[in-house]
């Protein structure tokens, strides 16, 4: 069975397989945890970590971070997440992190109207001093409140569409999506990588090549320079 171990410290988080370097990775990809205080996005962030709920959740003060590898598609992920202050007097100290971040959960809570009204100021933001290419999951978080609910799967579906965001809904509690949500964020940027829409080596992409990712590169480049010597001409 793999053994798994989590570091914390002053609200930072990592996690990593004791059976896999935890410096091996194909890529990193900076995302970010964006919406109002109050939606949970640092539970969602806790929950996709340490698989469990985070029961003392206070609200995020300027920004915290945590980092996790994950496996999509049989690719080696590094996600370095930003878990942003939801709170409108953080809005000038937190924006300045949106630079370069490749993904993005835009997280809303389904029981309040309020925190899904300001969905269209947040991804404005995000697509504006983010990377050019942003990728976008919204995230309805807190359905295990479905009886509470003031926003419709439907209606979040619709919104969704229309800003061309791949969509969840989540609970931070139970655990339900919260990994999807990032994997299928991940896997879409993945994807954008391999079709050519995204260039990991272009400036503020919000993309670097692992160390597993460079060997393979440079494997290539070794052999046909070992052909060329050994073939004298």
């Amino acid at each position: 069975m793999t053994r798994r171990v989590l570091l914390y410290w002053k609200n930072q988080y990592t996690f990593h397989s004791l059976n896999q370097n935890p410096f091996s990775y194909d890529f990193l990809f900076k995302f970010l945890v964006i919406g109002n205080a109050g939606t949970g996005k640092s539970c969602l962030l806790h929950q996709f970590i340490e698989k469990k709920f985070k029961d003392d959740s206070n609200h995020t003060i300027g920004v915290e971070f945590g980092s996790k590898i994950i496996n999509v598609g049989g690719k080696y992920v590094k996600l370095q997440i930003w878990d942003t202050a939801g709170q409108e007097r953080f809005r000038s100290v937190t924006r300045s992190y949106y630079r370069g971040a490749a993904g993005a959960l835009l997280v809303y809570d389904i029981t309040s109207r309020e925190t899904y009204n300001a969905l269209t100021n947040w991804l404005t933001d995000a697509r504006m001093l983010a990377s050019q290419n942003i990728v976008i999951i919204l995230c309805g978080n807190k359905k295990d409140l479905d009886a509470d609910r003031e926003v419709t799967f439907l209606e979040a579906s619709r919104f969704a569409q229309e800003n061309e965001l791949m969509f969840l809904e989540t609970s931070a509690l139970t655990g339900e999506n919260v990994e999807e949500a990032f994997v299928q964020c991940a896997r879409k940027i993945l994807n954008k990588i391999e079709s050519g829409e995204l260039d990991p080596e272009r400036m503020g992409s919000g993309i670097q090549y692992g160390d597993a990712a460079l060997r393979q590169l440079r494997s290539p480049r070794r052999a046909q320079a070992q052909s060329a010597q050994e073939c004298g001409c």
